[in-house]
């Protein structure tokens, strides 16, 4: 915390939904196609071409709005918001500016700085993406309009963030409900998901806002909080020079770390908003907004509690399981199969995680199905193999694809459990070893490790340890 200036921040974030087709027409908008070969007369801006919203951009964006506790506007309208580049081929962005679809909502985030906080959210409205330009090393450009018309939602926080970690906090929940959702694939790389940041300074105490700096299409929460950092010290320095901070339109450059100047900041009157005359207004009915409502998943904030509550599972273990859709679905799965969710949870998080981690796969990439784990835990639960020796079974079904019972069966791993054969294995680690028995009668008592340990080792891990344990404890008792 800088000691003489508050640091003030709102975050404009476009968020590329997952629809098939663009927003006002029926082209495709896969990524990574060849340029210009997902285009129409109304991507291209072509006299006398009209665009057709579609329904499920508005679906997605009444999705967006209730999980960010906003207000669904009954009527919206769309704008068109006037600027020249060459990626724009109407000379206009279809957008929505003085009547969004959503409004006043707001995100509760907690960093270890200033806790708890709950952040409001301005608006969030519908709009069109432009086109993408495309340089070479001869110095000669290109324009690709596959990407022009694709739908984005914007989402306009207040300039309610005072540090770059609650800046950071802010987005990483607002993508994890996107994600949540199914509107947005969340992929920071390729666009999906990208950032604007306004930030500015003032004095402790001063309630008017200082100038901003807008710094563009930050696209990974690392090069995010750099650019934010970089910035704050950047106006303090112009400050304390006793110069004005400008307001402008900054780049971040990652590779070097600083922000460089593109162009003055317009203000809205710049763009000369006005209706689209092609669009009606939009009527949303509550019954419209019910039927989405309806369909919402049970997002991260509500399936932490409920782990918490429900399943009894630690604050920690709840976190990093929700933390994901798809590892929730897995997780409730497997504990539909195996009714024991902490330990469950151990397996999820220990070493399905780790070997998708050591493999670079996701949660649906795993081979391991929750039947297939399921397996694996009631062979344990019915002491048929012990943890080890599951530790084993894991391994192998993942390779295989088998079930737990068809490795146990073809390796002979079932545990031994017959007191007796256990009892001979015993006397023999026992009388092997007269200098320790010695020791741990004279009081040694964490040599126990050793001699489960022994009869571990000379079962080849299928005894069980619980039975050893007590076979050894009575035995050197005598």
């Amino acid at each position: 915390m800088n000691s003489r200036y508050e640091v003030v921040i709102g975050l404009e974030v476009h968020v590329q939904l997952t629809t098939k087709t663009k927003i006002f027409c029926g082209c495709s908008k896969e990524f990574g196609q060849f340029p210009n070969s997902q285009t129409c007369p109304v991507c291209l801006g072509l006299p006398g071409a009209l665009p057709v919203l579609s329904r499920q951009v508005v679906d997605d964006a009444i999705r967006a709005g209730l999980a960010t506790n906003c207000q669904i506007s009954p009527h919206s309208i769309f704008a068109r918001k006037n600027y020249f580049y060459p990626d724009l081929p109407k000379g206009y962005q279809i957008s929505q500016f003085e009547l969004p679809i959503c409004e006043h909502g707001w995100l509760d985030i907690e960093t270890q700085e200033s806790g708890k906080k709950r952040l409001g959210i301005t608006r969030i409205h519908m709009e069109e993406d432009a086109g993408k330009l495309l340089h070479n090393d001869g110095g000669n450009s290109s324009v690709d309009l596959n990407r022009a018309c694709t739908p984005l939602l914007e989402v306009v926080s207040e300039p309610d963030m005072r540090s770059s970690d609650e800046a950071i906090a802010y987005l990483k929940q607002l993508h994890q409900i996107v994600v949540y959702l199914g509107i947005c694939d969340g992929n920071l790389d390729e666009g999906s998901f990208r950032c604007d940041a306004n930030v500015s300074i003032r004095p402790w105490g001063q309630e008017e806002l200082g100038t901003r700096a807008e710094l563009k299409n930050l696209n990974s929460f690392r090069f995010i909080k750099q650019a934010i950092e970089y910035e704050v010290e950047r106006q303090i320095d112009v400050i304390d020079a006793g110069e004005k901070v400008v307001q402008e339109t900054r780049l971040f450059d990652p590779d070097a770390g600083v922000s460089r100047s593109m162009r003055g900041k317009e203000e809205a009157h710049d763009y000369r908003y006005f209706p689209d005359p092609d669009l009606l207004p939009l009527q949303v009915s509550d019954q419209w907004v019910e039927e989405v409502r309806q369909q919402l998943p049970e997002m991260p904030t509500a399936k932490r509690q409920r782990y918490q509550g429900e399943f009894g599972l630690p604050e920690y273990d709840a976190g990093v399981i929700s933390a994901e859709r798809p590892l929730t679905e897995y997780f409730e799965a497997l504990v539909k199969i195996y009714d024991q969710p902490k330990i469950c949870a151990n397996w999820v998080m220990g070493d399905i995680l780790g070997a998708l981690k050591d493999k670079n796969l996701s949660i649906a990439q795993c081979p391991i199905t929750p039947e297939l784990l399921g397996g694996i835990l009631q062979r344990i639960g019915d002491n048929t193999i012990s943890g080890k020796i599951a530790k084993t079974v894991f391994e192998d079904v993942w390779k295989s694809g088998k079930t737990a019972d068809q490795v146990i069966e073809e390796k002979g791993l079932k545990q031994v459990t017959d007191s007796g054969a256990i009892e001979s294995i015993v006397d023999e680690i026992i009388a092997a070893n007269p200098d320790q028995v010695a020791e741990y009668r004279g009081g040694k008592d964490k040599l126990m490790g050793f001699f489960v340990g022994q009869v571990m080792k000379a079962s080849k891990g299928k005894a069980n340890p619980g039975m050893a344990n007590q076979l050894l404890k009575k035995k050197l008792a005598e």
